[in-house]
């Protein structure tokens, strides 16, 4: 990739004027397949001028113009679709059929589905029938840090970047240094598709350095941030002294509670869900909370199930989970399993060490706990890997209170045929996100959390509204 090394600032692409070396590491090999430069100081404070000083133009463009923008990005990445796909299956380990579907197809489908809600997307509005007097105006928001994590590379920066350019604001991405290939292609697609100079920069960087900068530097006027809850909290003290708009998307520990009259292929299918992207995903599925007519039946299903997932190298392609994204991810997750074993959680399959025939890569065996209860660190830290722990319920009420036990609030489900019932229970659990019966939430929907899993929702009209300040007119002349 040529512009490994570079950044892009102010419409082009410029060499770091404070930057070091970081090498970009195949997780299925363990071996460097680029390098990159972290930046420095100097590198944050230029593309913070590049965007600040693009911004009143910017703002100032039509909605047709940017709407005409917004299409061409999509046009254009269409044509890198696959370039993307083997991009970040080589950088976080996404297995490659999986990377052309979902990882790489998660960028097109938000660039459409936000195209779609732009267009009828209203900047200005009387207050109401009868008040017309008072005019409300929806401007961008300013200059916007967009801090994005390794696991969905494109389902977070288009989630970010994509309504920032749609409001008329001007940003600088920081990708993050474990998946940063996908970024910087992203970036030349930005240019190929004629993105005007200063509106979109990209920097890469790690958390202390270049995250830091952005979220303290006085001329951003708001952080976008996906990733840990730690790094969110951090990312939060550090713009408290200039009041800037903080937009958080955490951690989850989601729930998947299944009731006895739940689809015979109920625990399956949550298995599959907990186990895509190696279980590294913010709303996976991973405490099954099973109704105690159904649990024995339940563990046996997940074992079969967990024992029927295949693992294999990144770059082989067909229907198998690839490797976790680095060495610490790795460690972080043999850790974990090991607690759940001295917990006295029940290994039912999987547990420490590689799978047979891997000895090399962050390959991390399909695991799967029984018996446990809330109190246990398995139920309660998100852990990021193909690892999943069950527990027996009683009652819905105690389905519910179990759900709810947690510092996150980011996705639950709901498994059962009782349609009553699954309205109940979805509007008891305490969080941004629930599905029903494995049905997925439509293009547009807004994703987001309660609790320590953030604020703010992305993805649609409520992802646009993220990027917006409200103005109320009183006095406005009648037209």
């Amino acid at each position: 990739m040529k512009n490994a090394g570079n950044f892009y600032i102010g419409g082009a692409w410029v060499a770091p004027q404070d930057g070091r070396d970081f090498p970009v590491i195949d997780p299925s090999t363990e071996e460097a397949v680029s390098t990159i430069s972290l930046g420095g100081a100097a590198d944050t404070n230029a593309a913070v001028a590049a965007a600040k000083a693009a911004f009143p133009k910017w703002a100032a463009s039509s909605k047709a113009e940017r709407l005409e923008l917004m299409e061409t990005i999509l046009e254009v990445y269409h044509k890198h679709a696959d370039e993307m796909a083997a991009a970040i299956s080589s950088e976080m380990g996404a297995p490659i059929d999986m990377a052309k579907v979902q990882q790489s197809g998660t960028g097109s489908y938000h660039l459409q589905a936000f195209i779609d809600a732009f267009r009828d997307f209203e900047f200005e509005h009387p207050l109401r029938a009868g008040e017309e007097s008072t005019h409300i105006i929806k401007e961008p928001i300013g200059v916007c840090a967009l801090i994005t994590p390794w696991n969905w590379p494109m389902n977070q920066i288009t989630l970010k970047v994509v309504p920032a350019l749609a409001t008329g604001c001007t940003m600088v991405l920081k990708p993050s240094e474990q998946s940063p290939l996908s970024g910087i292609l992203f970036s030349e697609i930005m240019h190929e598709a004629g993105v005007p100079a200063g509106v979109y920069n990209m920097v890469n960087g790690d958390g202390p350095g270049v995250g830091s900068q952005l979220s303290a530097h006085k001329d951003i006027d708001m952080v976008s941030f996906t990733g840990s809850t730690r790094a969110g909290r951090a990312i939060t003290i550090a713009a408290a002294d200039t009041i800037k708009r903080v937009s958080l998307e955490l951690g989850g520990k989601g729930a998947n509670l299944v009731f006895a009259d739940a689809d015979p292929k109920a625990v399956k299918q949550g298995i599959i869900r907990c186990f895509n992207n190696t279980g590294q995903s913010c709303n996976a599925p991973t405490r099954m909370l099973v109704e105690r007519s159904r649990y024995d039946e339940a563990v046996e299903q997940a074992k079969e199930a967990a024992e029927a997932t295949s693992v294999n190298a990144a770059s082989a392609e067909g229907r198998h989970i690839g490797p976790l994204v680095s060495e610490m991810q790795f460690d972080k997750v043999q850790d974990l399993i090991q607690k759940g074993i001295d917990e006295g959680a029940r290994l039912v399959t999987g547990g420490v060490g590689r799978p047979d025939g891997l000895n090399r890569g962050f390959f991390v065996k399909p695991t799967v706990f029984a018996d446990c209860n809330n109190d246990m660190q398995i139920m309660r830290e998100e852990i990021f890997g193909p690892v999943l722990s069950m527990m027996p319920f009683d009652t819905e009420e105690e389905a519910i209170a179990i759900a709810n036990d947690t510092d996150y609030g980011l996705t639950n489900y709901v498994q059962t045929t009782d349609p009553e019932k699954a309205r109940r229970v979805a509007r008891a659990v305490r969080s941004g996100m629930v599905d029903i019966n494995g049905q997925a939430r439509g293009a547009g929907s807004p994703f987001g959390g309660m609790k320590q899993s953030g604020n703010g929702r992305e993805g649609g009209v409520w992802g646009l509204d993220e990027f917006l300040e409200v103005k109320a007119i009183g006095g406005w002349p009648a037209e």
